[in-house]
């Protein structure tokens, strides 16, 4: 062991001379691991939470002196044995006498013990025993290795088959910070749109994202820190559970795993466990977890196998081997390569673990991982510890195990080890008490590898069965080693699962059933990749299982199990095998929904049930319980793939929708039921015939695995076969048929029709299809018609074969049409100028849709209906009403055709080629400008002709042909080319109006909807169509159209064209190319000028021409993007970005910390606060906002993320002359020491604050450097993104860190004050301080404005009085005034003194000082004021030695308000006697007189010491305890009632009040205690409404019932019968379905005996409330209240009523038995009484139990009431019923 001389001596260091001995130092430091294992265990520190080990040892690090503890060896030895002490058991003397001199002879005592227990121990030998749950204690450290990696826990392989788990917020600190700002995140994008979502998705990398399976490897080996390992799993349920499971938790935080390590002790060769903090170039920084100051550095060289620098996390964690240190210290170099391969020789070469620790400065530097040499002291060879005991440098115990001896080899460990021998081990865990290694000489364990070269799970996989297993060796009272057929890895049979048959004691090697050699049948249960073994059982039932793993169970299979628990929201938990447990969702508990569940299945009961799907991931088995399901022999639907069409299943109904359900099978497969599949017969409402939950069996109709898309029908496929299917489809649209009517319902008849050749066939007649006049008309036929009854004439309207439904009509005029074949059966039927018949489908505000045979449709619009109905609701028609029309218009390119219900005109009918609706005379031309053109006929696509302007707009010319033909031109078929367009904002303001054009015809337009028509649509279905002219000139110069379209397919990506902006939206413009041709132009796309995209409607007004380039083409879609910039910035890509690169951008997300900006399609990135503005108090993300476009400047490019940095500063995007005030900052080397600058507060830590300057470059702020002066709760002074002005005090390039200072006489650079060192310190000097700490023997206080300097007052020098509990009195960080006792300038101690007496002499100064509140100290009001008479100090003094020697016990409550169990009104302070300090405190008139009249000095004496030993007695008492306590509702309460005994109810009500808002909001009982209080004062002290007013809040807080019923109870307590009667009647109807409720209320009325009646009627009311289940158990508490408080004889007729109705319950028996027993047993009838009960309830046979119990209560019974004869009749009655059994 290295020496340690160099080292300073810590305070705490023992004050003898006499040099220590190494061991003596050993375990000093055994004393410090022991204290924070000893505070580990009692904090129970949570997986979430693993900084609190960090957050002390930064508290012992805040004010250090020479580099060690504040604290003595003794002192450290004292707290770690009083730890497992329990202070309240500790007697009144020992109190007494717990002065400084006998602790030191305790310690001595026990420091003697101590070692006379280590000699028997070495006398005894060391126990070569290996880990387990017991010896595994919190605090633990361990060597583990990765075996599975789940998505939110690792799992980790320990020693001796035991296991751990990882959660993942125990893996790094800076894993949980990202853990934090995912929540942060999701919780500010709850209220972000999708598109939103999107962008952002695109803007920001995936990296974000925790994936453990990317960051950790199976077989990787980690160092791990037990966090629990007695916690049970499922605590929640377990409490009524017989087998409790443990689960050890685990944490991996470099901060917990290195714990004991310090900067001194990291030599080279010693193992250390650190997380990657940033990744670099060459290498990953590492955060170690010791000291803020230390790093460590793993090189991309040392990453070791398989293992990469792009491939590294932030947060991630990795054992490493320390290979080096820096020259300054600051810096460990480490190496990530462990593995190494061993050689014949036994040696073992490669990785940097080939370092074997051979020295080290102290102990704690074998931690888990480190390879160690070890001599060997013995070696055990019986009993259970069987292994290897040794010694580690000579001083530290070790052992090793049986299991990582590697003792079941075919040599003994005496054969192939002996005594002396040295070898060489790894630690694989430490213990602290007593101080011992624990190692392992495994060869895979020693070269950091597998134990063979394959994996050993892939050659023998769990729950794999050996038959013919040999036993290889046996230890005796462990278990078996067998060969299962994998050389170098054997299996383990523990004892406890040899057999299942019996419980075996002892196995031997050379006989027995188990000897060795002996071959049995076993089975693979696990593998413990630690150990080298795969775990193995040989027990029957284990071998029987069906599975192990939830990976064994196949989906749909059948599986028996027994209920563990019901869980509350009616599910079921179903234990199927040994650590396999399955769910069972409420729906699938029955085929019928249950409403107690909990009936029905209870914990024990075995069920069968079948598995609908797996998850091993997560471990979860769903399960159906449903008997249409788990008795179904129907094929098992699991997947789309493998489900054809025709495939019959049973399914369950999740979801009923109006249009269906939707079908749930198994693997969560799903499939849609279409109403018109769910039954034969016609459904309205599904919801009216289906439930959710519902089981259904039905046939797969179709399938799309692509889509994942599933449709079923629930009727029979063997009802409608072949011969139905033939039949339907001979059955003709417009045919007549007949039938009967098999079913009626409210709006229809289901008709069976006949003469089709098979039977079945049905169809649905409607109510509006049965007459041709009204509703009314057709309800009255409705009406007439019966099921049986035959129909002829009825017409088949329409036909669905795949869904086999037919529609129906009787209407006359429909069925005459039919016959006369001029009915429309399908659409080439239609022939204009025809008159048909039809009905009214529907009708839209301006039309009316008519319905024809086969589904045939026709519109009639509002001009062609007649003009008296035009104007009507529905204009005047009713659906399915009959109605004729004809046809004056057919569209067969469409297959659309118009009618019209005028009265016919001449012509209409005949349609000619364009003008469809014209007559002839109306075909001619009116004044046309081309006088060629005589026929509105004549204009056809590709003629040329001339156009007079009739109008300019900005997105076309209005033109016409003749005075009745109309055209238009649009911008885009006007110019050639881009340089023809003279005037590039209004292209067409060259043109006038009555201008004369050349233009030629290419298409007609559609007038109703803006759609430019094809060429080849020669028809317009206006009266006057309007044609779409060109101007062009390459137009106009021949006739003919070719040429003149252009479609899209004839735009090709990066083609540039001519545009025309045709409208703008809030994100694109739309821009015309053609006519038909419409692009989308992105708003930043449309120009490079931020100032033109500003002002969009000024700069690019509509109809404005655009040069655009073409960015996609969609065919498919008809999508098209463009984009208006130059060239190089028409498809601005990441690759063409460059840094200084000024750019328009459009603003999309605004958050508190940064603008969200895009800068292309696919670029987007933030502009964070210190790029906002050259001046950060003018940097505020509010003044952006969502869509605007503003100028932006690239600052930084991350290529392999695809990030961008960017600003908004105008010294960047506008001009770099413009003043600066606070410079640009992006890399570390911008600062320097001494430069005064302002950032933002990036985190605020308990370490500091973290201050980011610019880019990512964040200085640090420590918390002594945040001011001048002391701030106590600081972290409330400071937010997020707050400005704050600072000097950079040191700058560290080489790790990137940055120290700032905010106190303002840094940055002004004015002098500090010179601190206080230890000469400036003398003996009896008074100086204040802080208390730094708290320990049972005292306090340690730092004195302000000094070196760090610190000392203890022990708790004999901090009162004059005795002190049991210094917590109560001290807190820490309270200010303190304090005397120097003694000062050590050698070892630099200082101790203190606190008493009051010190400061006698302090006078009018001290009062001077002491007047007003010091920063979080003590008040005046705390204080008791005393004159400095002599006498009165004398007198004071001997009343407080009084009060001081009287023993605290609680006192009975008064007769003050008692809600809850608390006795608020505080009578214990009433039974002390009169108290002087409240007096006072009370400021009385007389006090203030003699403060005014008496100028002498006052001497202030602290009395908060004192409560620990009394009653708070004044305000100051009061606040004093609740500074410490703020949650506890007892305090709270008396302090209400303190104020209330002094008259000051305003008071106690504002301390009320405060306490509500105090209490933290988990804290519900206490809170609801306080509120109760409330209603106490109110009710006592209050009017009616300040008690309703606080009633009503209270109500709104807590649960209302809880709190009517308190109010209740108070009313009863304060004779109100009448508010309490009145306050019942509001809670019976309120609460009516609680049956506590009516008790109450009942018992209220029966203990008044004028309302006994009113509580009898009570009963009937209360049982028409409740569910019928719940009346027997109402009528037996009636029946008890009757017994209790009214007359017993009714409580006899109820009871005898319960059990006419409920034979045989012995739960009714018993409790009549105890009513009578109880009540009606004192006469001698009443005995009789009972003993007849006793028979009666014997008579119904009750079982072994009940009867036993009867005859119990019956002895019981007669020995209290009884005399002995009827004792022995009872007791003869039994032996007969107990003879009478065994006979049968």
């Amino acid at each position: 062991m290295g020496s340690d001389k160099k080292r300073k001596r810590p305070q705490g260091a023992d004050p003898s001379p006499a040099k220590k001995s190494e061991t003596g130092e050993s375990s000093v430091t055994a004393n410090k691991r022991l204290k924070s294992e000893a505070s580990a265990a009692a904090s129970k520190p949570e997986p979430a939470k693993p900084s609190t080990l960090r957050a002390s040892k930064d508290e012992e690090t805040s004010f250090p002196r020479g580099g060690g503890s504040v604290l003595t060896p003794l002192e450290f030895k004292q707290i770690s044995n009083d730890a497992a002490k329990d202070v309240l058991f500790e007697t009144e003397n020992a109190k007494a006498k717990s002065t400084k001199k006998p602790m030191r002879e305790e310690l001595k005592k026990d420091k003697k013990s101590k070692k006379e227990e280590s000699k028997k121990g070495d006398k005894k030998g060391i126990k070569a025993e290996g880990l387990s749950y017991k010896r595994l204690l919190p605090g633990t450290i361990v060597l583990g290795c990765i075996s599975q990696i789940n998505q939110s826990d690792l799992a980790l392989s320990l020693p001796n088959n035991l296991t751990g788990f990882v959660p993942l917020t125990s893996i790094s600190e800076l894993l949980n910070k990202k853990f934090e700002a995912l929540i942060r995140e999701s919780e500010d994008d709850k209220d972000e749109d999708i598109e939103e979502k999107i962008e952002t998705a695109k803007s920001e990398s995936s990296e974000d994202d925790v994936d453990l399976k990317s960051m950790f490897q199976i077989g990787q080996y980690l160092r791990a820190y037990v966090v629990s390992s007695s916690e049970p799993a499922n605590s929640k349920y377990s409490f009524g559970s017989k087998r409790i499971k443990k689960r050890i938790e685990l944490s991996l935080d470099p901060a917990m795993t290195n714990t004991g390590l310090t900067p001194t002790e990291l030599v080279v060769g010693c193992t250390i466990q650190a997380s990657v903090t940033s990744v670099e170039d060459h290498g990953l920084v590492m955060n170690l977890g010791i000291g803020n100051d230390l790093k460590g550095f793993l090189s991309s060289k040392e990453l070791g196998k398989d293992r990469s620098v792009t491939d590294a996390t932030e947060g991630q964690v990795l054992l490493c081997t320390i290979i080096g240190l820096s020259s300054n210290g600051k810096i460990v170099k480490l190496s990530g390569d462990l593995e190494q391969k061993p050689s014949k020789k036994g040696k073992y070469s490669g990785g940097k673990a080939a370092w074997w620790l051979n020295s080290a400065p102290t102990v704690n530097a074998f931690l888990p991982g480190t390879g160690v040499e070890v001599l060997i002291t013995d070696i055990a060879k019986g009993g259970k510890a069987v292994g290897i005991a040794g010694k580690v440098m000579g001083l530290v115990d070790a052992t090793i195990d049986f299991f990582h001896a590697s003792g079941w080899g075919e040599k003994d460990l005496e054969s192939k080890f002996k005594i002396g021998d040295k070898i060489k081990a790894r630690v694989i865990a430490t213990h602290s008490e007593p101080r011992k290694l624990g190692l392992s000489i495994l060869p895979h364990v020693l070269s950091f590898s597998r134990p063979i070269e394959n994996e050993p799970t892939i050659i023998l996989p769990t729950a794999t069965i050996l038959n013919s297993a040999k036993v290889i060796y046996t230890l005796p009272k462990t278990g078996l080693f067998l060969d299962v057929g994998v050389p170098g890895v054997p299996g383990f049979v523990h004892i406890s699962r040899v057999s299942s048959d019996s419980k075996i004691e002892t196995l031997y090697n050379d006989s027995g059933l188990y000897q060795a050699g002996s071959v049995h049948t076993a089975r693979v249960i696990g593998y413990n990749s630690m150990d080298g073994l795969y775990i193995v059982s040989m027990e029957q039932k284990v071998l029987d299982q069906p599975f192990l793993r939830v990976e064994d169970i196949k989906i749909g299979e059948v599986v028996k199990g027994t209920i563990d628990r019901v869980l509350d929201s009616g599910c079921l938990i179903v234990n199927l095998a040994e650590g396999v447990t399955g769910m069972v969702d409420e729906l699938h508990l029955s085929d019928i929904k249950l409403k107690h569940p909990e009936r029905k299945f209870r914990e024990g009961v075995e069920v069968k049930a079948r598995v609908l799907s797996i998850d091993p991931s997560k471990r979860k088995v769903k399960l159906s319980l449903k008997k249409a399901i788990v008795n179904s022999d129907a094929p098992v639907i699991s997947s789309y793939e493998d489900t054809t069409s025709g495939t019959r299943s049973v399914g369950t109904l999740v979801k009923i929708l109006p249009n269906g359900a939707v079908v749930k099978f198994f693997s969560d497969v799903c499939g849609f039921l279409p109403v018109s599949e769910m039954s034969e017969a016609y459904i309205q409402d599904p919801r009216d015939h289906f439930t959710a939950g519902q089981s259904v069996n039905v046939h797969v109709l179709s399938v799309d695995p692509t889509n994942q898309k599933l449709r079923v029908s629930c009727k029979d496929p063997n009802l409608f076969g072949e011969t139905h299917k033939v039949a339907l489809a001979k059955l003709p649209p417009g045919g007549v048929v007949s039938g009967t009517v098999v079913e009626k319902s409210a709006e229809d008849l289901i008709v069976e029709i006949s003469g089709l050749g098979a039977e079945g066939i049905r169809g649905v007649l409607g109510i509006g299809q049965l007459t041709d006049g009204s509703r009314e008309k057709s309800l009255g036929v409705f009406k007439k018609l019966r099921a049986g009854q035959k129909l002829d004439d009825l017409l088949v309207l329409e036909k669905h074969e795949e869904r086999r439904s037919i529609t129906l009509s009787m209407k006359p005029s429909l069925v005459k049409a039919a016959k006369d074949g001029s009915m429309i059966n399908r659409f080439e039927d239609v022939g204009e100028g025809e008159t048909v018949k039809g009905w009214v489908r529907s009708t839209t505000l301006h039309s009316v849709f008519v319905g024809f045979a086969g589904g045939v449709v026709g519109v009639v619009y509002k001009r062609d209906l007649p003009a008296d109905v035009q104007s009507l609701p529905n204009f005047g028609y009713a659906k399915n009403q009959s109605i004729t029309g004809r046809v004056v218009y057919i569209d067969p390119s469409e297959r659309r055709f118009r009618l019209s219900l005028n009265s016919e005109k001449s012509g209409e009918g005949k349609v000619p080629a364009v003008a469809n609706t014209a007559s002839d005379s109306e075909r001619l031309t009116i004044n046309p400008v081309d006088a060629r053109f005589k026929l509105i006929d004549d204009y056809t696509p590709g003629k040329l002709t001339k156009a007079k302007v009739v109008s300019v707009q900005g997105t076309q010319l209005n033109v016409k042909l003749a005075d009745n033909v109309q055209g238009r031109i649009d911008v885009s078929l006007v110019f050639e080319t881009w340089d023809a367009i003279k005037d590039k904002k209004s292209p067409l303001a060259s043109f006038k109006k009555g201008s004369i054009l050349d233009v030629k015809v290419i298409g007609i337009r559609d007038a109703r909807n803006h759609r430019f028509l094809a060429i080849t649509h020669r028809k317009s279905n206006t009266k006057t169509p309007i044609f779409e002219l060109s101007a062009r000139p390459s137009h106009v110069k021949e006739e003919g159209i070719e040429g003149c379209i252009t479609k899209l397919e004839d735009i090709t990506p990066n083609s540039t064209w001519v545009a025309f902006l045709n409208n703008i939206s809030e994100e694109c413009a739309w821009a015309n190319i053609m006519p038909d041709i419409r692009g989308r132009i992105r708003i930043l796309d449309l120009s490079e000028d931020v100032t033109q995209l500003k002002t969009l409607q000024k700069s690019f007004p509509i109809g404005c021409a655009l040069r655009c380039q073409v960015l996609r083409v969609n065919l498919e879609h008809n999508k098209l993007d463009l984009s208006a910039r130059n060239a190089s910035g028409s498809a601005l890509t990441f690759g063409k970005l460059t840094k200084g690169m000024v750019v328009p951008g459009r603003v999309t997300k605004v958050t508190d910390r940064q603008v969200l900006v895009q800068i292309s399609e696919s670029v987007s990135g933030p502009v964070s606060l210190t790029d906002l503005a050259d001046d950060f108090s003018q940097a505020k993300t509010s003044k952006y906002s969502k869509n605007e476009v503003i100028r932006v400047c690239i600052i930084d490019i991350d290529s392999p993320n695809k990030r961008v940095t960017l600003s908004t500063r105008p010294s960047r995007v506008m001009s770099s002359d413009l003043p600066v005030k606070d410079p640009e900052i992006q890399t570390i080397a911008n600062l320097k020491a001494g430069d005064i600058r302002r950032g933002f507060v990036k985190q605020v830590s308990p370490k500091g604050l973290f201050v980011s300057m610019g880019g990512n470059v964040t200085a640090w702020t420590k918390i002594s450097d945040l001011s001048d002066r002391f701030l106590k709760e600081w972290e409330g002074l400071f937010t997020v993104d707050q400005l704050v002005k600072g000097k950079i005090m040191a700058v560290d390039s080489t790790l990137g860190h940055i120290q700032m200072s905010l106190r303002e006489s840094d940055i002004s650079g004015k002098e500090r004050p010179k601190p206080v060192d230890y000469s400036s310190l003398k003996e009896g000097q008074i100086v204040r301080g802080k208390v730094k700490n708290i320990a049972e023997y005292g306090v340690f206080i730092s004195v302000d404005g000094s070196q760090n300097i610190s000392g203890l007052c022990h708790k004999s020098q901090i009162a004059d009085n005795v002190i049991e509990d210094v917590g109560k009195l001290y807190a820490i960080g309270d200010p303190v005034k304090a005397k120097i006792i003694s000062i050590n300038l050698e070892k630099k101690r200082v101790s203190f003194g606190l008493k009051a007496s010190y400061f006698k002499d302090e006078g009018s100064e001290d009062e001077s000082e002491g007047d007003g509140e010091g920063e979080g100290g003590v008040g005046l009001s705390t204080v008791k004021d005393f004159e400095s008479d002599a006498n009165e100090e004398s007198n004071e003094g001997e009343e407080e030695e009084e009060e001081s020697n009287v023993e605290m016990i609680d006192a009975p409550a008064g007769e003050g308000l008692s809600t809850g169990g608390f006795d608020w009104s505080a009578s214990v302070l009433d039974k002390r006697g009169p108290d002087t300090g409240s007096e006072r405190d009370s400021n009385s008139e007389e006090e203030k007189h003699k403060k005014k009249k008496r100028k002498k000095a006052q001497i202030k004496e602290d009395l908060t010491g004192n409560l620990a030993t009394r009653e708070p007695q004044s305000v100051a008492d009061f606040e004093r305890l609740l500074l410490g306590d703020p949650n506890d509702s007892k305090l709270w309460i008396m302090y209400m009632s303190f104020q209330l005994r002094l008259s000051e109810v305003e008071k106690s009500r504002e301390i009320a009040e405060r306490a509500i808002k105090t209490i933290a909001l988990r804290e519900e009982k206490e809170k609801q205690n306080v509120w109760i209080a409330m209603l106490n004062m109110e009710s006592m002290y209050g009017t009616d409404e300040t008690l309703e007013e606080v009633f009503k809040r209270a109500c709104q807080y807590n649960e209302a019932q809880d709190i009517h019923e308190k109010l209740a109870s108070i009313h009863i307590q304060t004779g109100k019968t009448e508010k309490a009667d009145d306050l019942f009647k509001v809670m019976i109807k309120k609460f009516s379905q609680d049956p506590k409720i009516w008790v109450n209320y009942a018992d209220f009325l029966l203990s008044s005996e004028q309302n006994r009646d009113a509580a009898r009627a009570l009963l009937q009311r209360a049982m028409q409330a409740l569910p019928q289940d719940q009346h027997k158990d109402l009528i037996s508490k009636f029946a008890k209240l009757e017994f209790r408080s009214g007359d017993p004889e009714r409580g006899r007729t109820l009871f005898e009523n319960l059990l006419a109705t409920f034979k045989k319950r012995s739960d009714l028996y018993n409790m009549f038995l105890d009513m009578e027993i109880k009540y009606g047993s004192e006469e001698d009838d009443g005995k009789e009484g009972v003993r007849a009960l006793f028979k009666r309830a014997l008579a119904e046979k009750p079982s072994t139990r009940q009867a036993k119990a009867l005859f119990k209560k019956w002895l019981e019974f007669e020995k209290s009431k009884g005399d002995e004869k009827s004792t022995e009749i009872v007791t003869r009655k039994a032996k007969e019923y107990v003879e009478a059994k065994k006979g049968e």
